[in-house]
């Protein structure tokens, strides 16, 4: 599912609210949830997941076409854990 695909259902299943209106509450969510993760906090949706930002220490590579060492600096990454209801849901369960 896409973020257009998204916003669409939402507006399909509450069609007292306008689809701009929608659009403005999905992008508002998603730019909540990267704002707190860009300043290193956890966002957890219980039920759903919880998304963080792990650090990956700078590191030596390997260039996988030439065989040589290169230098590869440290970086944060986003990393998302599902909730158990999520796990079950997706088990059978």
């Amino acid at each position: 599912m896409i973020r257009s695909e998204l916003v669409e259902k939402i507006a399909s299943e509450n069609p007292h609210l306008y689809q701009r209106d929608v659009e403005r509450i999905v992008s508002t969510v998603f730019d909540e949830i990267i704002q707190a993760m860009a300043d290193g906090n956890r966002v957890e949706l219980r039920g759903f997941g919880a998304f963080s930002v792990k650090k990956r220490d700078a590191r030596t590579g390997r260039n996988p076409r030439t065989g040589e060492s290169v230098a590869v600096a440290e970086k944060h990454v986003p990393f998302f854990k599902t909730g158990k209801a999520l796990r079950d849901r997706l088990n059978g369960g």
